[in-house]
Order: structure tokens, then C-alpha cells, then sequence
């Protein structure tokens, strides 16, 4: 049986899926090493990354649909792999994009949005590395917060002051946090996380403060870096931490 004259529709296919899964997969490491502007990286990289993942789809179903039963064997499945490569490559900045549509756009997020805890060290080290994010905490911020993460809130435990805050700080040390600030006097900690992918920055503080009947109440904030909205990264984090807290 004669070879379909689509077959290199194929192999095409197959090289536009790897180019969108490589622009997917480089976009974070490059912005982490410094190669490429964080807009570079969101806007381009992972939009063409996107695109491109379409593109592969189109041309597998293509292939698939003009080489029918003369497509070869190899051929079939370089159209069948391009197929799931490029739909996964366009999924991801899809399923990005729609979470950052399901959270209101901010990046400072807090248990205690009256008086948030404070940064001392991290805000000397944020005005030292330029950060382009502010500390400085707005009713607007607030009521946006309050609007999109209506559960986040304090954590009350039954443990004395000096005991939640001993748990706190071993807590933040098995998660990898690096630690800014450490005050047992003021019960006080000061943390920054780096996410996995991208290699963002947040900064953790972490208040303890005595409750009238000796128990104790831990209140969170987490603040990034960069970015206008942070996807819902610092609510999941502190949900998980307070938690981990209660447990």
C-alpha cells in the first residue's frame, strides 16, 4: 500500500508540540536565572507556549484525519503524541489563567486584616533587592480579601503563647522556609518562601499574641515579591500552615 503524501504532517506536528512543551517548560527556569523578564517569561513565553500547543493539535488531527489508513505506523503515532503534547502545553496557561480569574487580583494576604503583622527585616531586605510589591497594607487590599477569601482568618490554639510560637517556628523550618526574623520576646517571625516553578519570593510574618484566658491567637501574612495578583498562592499557603498548626 502506497504511503500517504501527508505523512510529514505528522513529524510536523510532532516538532510544533515540542516547541510549545520547551517554551512551557523554560519559561519559569529562565526568569529564576535571570535570561528573561518575568513579563517575557508570563506574556510570551507561556502564551506562545500555548499557541503553539494549539497549533501541534490542529496539525495532529489534521495529519490523522488526510493520512487515514495509508499514514504509517511511526507516523500515526509522532500524530498521536503531538495530539496530547500539544493539548497538555495548551492547558496549563488555560488552567493558570482561570485560576488567577477565581481570585481577587492582589498579592498581600493576611489573617488579620485591621492591624496585619508587620515586617522589620524583610522590609530592609525588599527595599535592598527593589522589590516592585509594597508592604504598605490598603482598605482596598482589605476589602478585596475579604471579598475572595472570606474563611481566611486567625488561628486560636489552646497552648500557651511561648509553646504556639515554639510550634510556629519549628513548623516554618520544616517547610524550608528561610528564616529573616526570629523574636522570642515579641513572639515574632519573619520568613520568605520561594515558589518551586518560577522561583518567586514571599515574605512570611507570623504574630503570637496571648489571649485574655492563656491560650494563644497566630496570625499570618504573606506578601510577594513581584507580581499584581499571586493566583492564590498566599491564601494556600497560609491555610496550610494554620492547618498544619492545628494539628
Amino acid at each position: 500500500m502506497q504511503t500517504s503524501r501527508w505523512n510529514w504532517l505528522s513529524w510536523l506536528a510532532l516538532v510544533v508540540a515540542a516547541c510549545a512543551i520547551a517554551l512551557l517548560g523554560l519559561s519559569g527556569p529562565s526568569y529564576r536565572l535571570g535570561w528573561v523578564s518575568l513579563g517575557t517569561a508570563l506574556r510570551q513565553m507561556l502564551a506562545w507556549g500555548a499557541f503553539a500547543g494549539i497549533g501541534a493539535g490542529v496539525l495532529a488531527l489534521l495529519a490523522l484525519a488526510l493520512n487515514g489508513r495509508r499514514g504509517s505506523g511511526s507516523g500515526r503515532i509522532a500524530a498521536l503524541l503531538a495530539l496530547a503534547v500539544g493539548l497538555g502545553s495548551a492547558y496549563v496557561p488555560w488552567q493558570w489563567q482561570k485560576a488567577a480569574q477565581a481570585v481577587p487580583p492582589i498579592h498581600d494576604i493576611t489573617t488579620d486584616t485591621i492591624t496585619p503583622p508587620l515586617y522589620v527585616e524583610a522590609a530592609a531586605e525588599r527595599r535592598e533587592q527593589q522589590a516592585p510589591n509594597s508592604l504598605d497594607y490598603s482598605a482596598e487590599v482589605a476589602a478585596k480579601q475579604r471579598a475572595g477569601y472570606p474563611d481566611l482568618g486567625p488561628a486560636f490554639l489552646a497552648a500557651a503563647p511561648d509553646d504556639a510560637y515554639r510550634a510556629a517556628l519549628a513548623l516554618v523550618r520544616d517547610r524550608g522556609w528561610v528564616v529573616v526574623a526570629d523574636d522570642a520576646a515579641g513572639r515574632r517571625i519573619e520568613a520568605t518562601d520561594t515558589t518551586y516553578w518560577f522561583g518567586f519570593k514571599d515574605d512570611i510574618a507570623i504574630r503570637v499574641s496571648a489571649v485574655a484566658d492563656g491560650s494563644s491567637r497566630v496570625d499570618l501574612r504573606s506578601v510577594s515579591r513581584v507580581g499584581r495578583s499571586d493566583v492564590g498562592t498566599n491564601a494556600r499557603r497560609i491555610r496550610a500552615f494554620l492547618a498544619d498548626l492545628h494539628q
